[in-house]
């Protein structure tokens, strides 16, 4: 018999340990949790304040078991909740990748990354030096650099984007 490989999710990108088997597990059919974690991080994104561009960040362990921390993009703590300029890239809104990961503890290691769009350049530079072994992003950011930057760093950017509009 030959062994075959399977992907939990149907998404053959998403390379994580907990979404290849290799067997035909034969389990029903449910939401995978790397979905559930996409659709966090979209409902957080709608509390951002930004004009431009609502984003929500997920941060979990490496098993998926614990959300270590959450963020969405926004002006500062106690300012206004509103962007500093209309001006693309310069909204003065700190990224929602920044807010979650401020929050989340950084001796956890193998961390993964569930964010509504994909992150910019300095984002992904913070991703790298905070452990995260994913990034599984629902949009492509109008800049691909600093998915490009994940690749070259040995983290791994997902599109996933299979059950995008599944549940609306």
């Amino acid at each position: 018999m030959t062994t075959r490989i399977f992907f939990k999710d149907g998404v053959s990108a998403n390379t994580h340990p907990l979404n290849v088997v290799f067997e035909d597990p034969g389990a029903p059919e449910r939401v995978p949790l790397f979905e559930v974690y996409m659709r966090v991080a979209e409902e957080l994104g709608k509390r951002s304040t930004c004009s431009r561009l609502q984003v929500g960040t997920v941060v979990t362990d490496a098993r998926l078991e614990n959300v270590l921390a959450i963020g969405y993009n926004g002006n500062a703590r106690g300012l206004p909740n509103r962007c500093d300029s209309t001006v693309p890239g310069q909204c003065g809104c700190i990224h929602s990748e920044v807010n979650a990961l401020i929050k989340a503890p950084g001796a956890i290691k193998d961390k993964v990354v569930f964010a509504s769009s994909s992150p910019c350049l300095m984002c992904a530079k913070l991703i790298i030096n905070s452990g995260v072994t994913h990034v599984y992003f629902r949009h492509a950011y109008r800049d691909p650099s600093g998915v490009e930057l994940l690749a070259s760093a040995a983290v791994t950017p997902v599109l996933y984007d299979r059950w995008a509009d599944a549940w609306r």
